[in-house]
């Protein structure tokens, strides 16, 4: 530790740990990071397979836009810069449903001209959640500051830059997107509808995602989730910060309710002012600090799953010919049902990623297919013998190659199985609760789950995770970084201009 200087240890380098020790090195703290992985980066990850890389989670990245607070913040931590190339891709996703199909396209007026010629009788409700998706592109999360520091011109500002939101909100605001597909009479429409997000989604959610592809805010970075996390790690040891990998951490130390640093693995103590927690937060609490921190608003969400449900995914990654394939983007099916973590299944999406060319030897492309998973999957799956697990995930993949080919019949031959995974998987890489790879789900009428990063009871000890704000993410993560060394820095009266 530099005499002259305090010490922030980190525990995780995901996008939330990175982002914290970025800003704490910007801040003139010395700064190490405790990651359990082999290489940093959390969920935001990709491996791979026979020649072929699998990108595990940038399907879109919002905070892309030039002008934009999340993009500064992007820009600072190194995730992005003035020379990155996007993929251009110019749609969300497709939905076929019989013999129709229909794409939310980055073009709204194409969107909308395809959608009214698809089902004139629907007509009305088009033309709403037209201009409604165009009253909300201008929606950004809050990266200045965190909200609970905001004073009335923060706000003034905030409300001012996004001055149509509420017509959004009361649109869409009381609404998932169950009822919000119930609005529609075409099958694709309804199918479209209930696609993309769990059909428990607030409908509003929905929206502000597609503004984001439409504004061109939720671009998709070239070279993907493991290329971003590794110009982050550049960055940070750059700025002189310390990352060890293969260092899990068995407990962080509190002493007279203040927190003092870690005990690793290998019992080694490593002293700190400050320990900012940057694992799935179940972790913290179940681990590295005890359930007797977690206070109550804590306990009811994670105990009501009615109220604050989870999701997962059952995935699999195959090599194609591209030439037989022919798609593009994501695109939503029907299948014959099969069953997977106890879960009958009926229709899944396949993502094709033709634009990273770097991803599969030429000539052929990464598909991936994704299907979904909720609490009682994970349960499922966490239940099952080692046999039974290895068993059960061969017949998903074989499953799921089945319907793939059943739809793509040009694929027969010319396509082959990389890997499968289950959410048992995120849970053993990255200690994720129930195998979620993003925050609780935000229902209508249930507030949405907000805290501020700090542990009642413990000094000195913050929180910089997806899990801090629903419905989390990466731009969650990558702000709670930030406002982590924001809360260290304002304690520490340093100056914040520079955030």
């Amino acid at each position: 530790m530099s005499e002259n200087k305090k010490k922030i240890v980190i525990v995780g380098g995901g996008i939330a740990g990175l982002s914290a020790g970025i800003y704490g090195k910007f801040a003139g703290y010395d700064v190490d990071i405790y990651e359990k992985n082999k290489v940093a980066g959390g969920q935001c990850m990709g491996w791979d397979r026979k020649g072929c890389h699998i990108d595990n989670c940038i399907h879109w990245l919002t905070g892309t836009k030039k002008g934009t607070s999340l993009r500064k913040v992007w820009e600072t931590v190194g995730a992005l810069n003035e020379n990155t190339e996007f993929a251009g891709c110019g749609s969300f996703y497709t939905s076929a449903k019989g013999n129709s199909q229909v794409t939310l396209w980055k073009d709204l007026g194409r969107t909308e001209a395809e959608l009214l010629k698809l089902s004139p009788e629907d007509g009305a409700e088009i033309k709403k959640f037209v201009e409604h998706v165009k009253y909300a592109v201008n929606c950004e999360i809050p990266a200045e500051k965190p909200m609970d520091a905001m004073g009335i011109t923060d706000y003034l500002h905030m409300g001012i830059s996004m001055a149509d939101m509420p017509k959004v909100m009361k649109e869409y605001g009381s609404i998932d997107l169950e009822e919000l597909s119930g609005r529609f009479k075409h099958p694709a429409l309804k199918a479209l509808f209930t696609d993309y997000l769990p059909k428990e989604y607030v409908a509003s959610s929905f929206l502000v995602s597609y503004a984001s592809i439409v504004s061109g805010n939720g671009e998709i970075p070239m070279g993907g989730s493991l290329a971003m996390v590794n110009r982050m790690v550049e960055r940070f040891q750059q700025l002189g910060g310390n990352l060890y990998c293969n260092a899990p951490v068995l407990r962080i130390l509190v002493k007279d309710k203040k927190a003092t640093g870690i005990e690793t693995a290998e019992k080694q103590t490593v002293s700190a002012d400050y320990v900012i927690s940057s694992v799935d937060t179940m972790e913290m609490f179940g681990n590295l600090l005890g359930k007797k921190y977690m206070d109550a608003k804590w306990q009811s969400c994670y105990a009501d799953t009615g109220k604050y449900p989870l999701f997962s995914a059952v995935q699999a990654a195959f090599m194609a010919d591209q030439d037989a394939y022919g798609g593009k983007g994501t695109i939503f099916f029907d299948c014959l049902p099969f069953e997977t973590g106890g879960r009958k299944i009926g229709r899944i999406s396949v993502k094709s990623y033709e634009y990273e060319p770097e991803f599969a030897p030429a000539g052929k492309t990464v598909l991936q297919v994704n299907v979904p998973q909720f609490d009682k999957e994970y349960l499922y799956w966490k239940g099952l013998s080692k046999e039974e697990y290895g068993s059960q995930k061969k017949e998903a993949a074989k499953a799921i190659e089945e319907r793939l080919l059943t739809q793509f019949p040009k694929l027969q031959g010319h396509m082959e199985f990389l890997d499968c995974w289950t959410p048992v998987t995120y849970e053993r890489y990255c200690n994720a609760y129930h195998g979620a790879y993003m925050g609780f789900i935000t229902k209508k009428g249930v507030k949405p789950f907000r805290v501020k990063g700090t542990i009642k009871g413990i000094k000195n000890l913050y929180i910089a995770s997806q899990w801090i704000m629903a419905p989390g993410g990466l731009p969650v993560a990558v702000t709670a970084g930030k406002f982590a060394i924001w809360r260290i820095a304002r304690k520490d009266k340093r100056t914040m201009g520079f955030l």
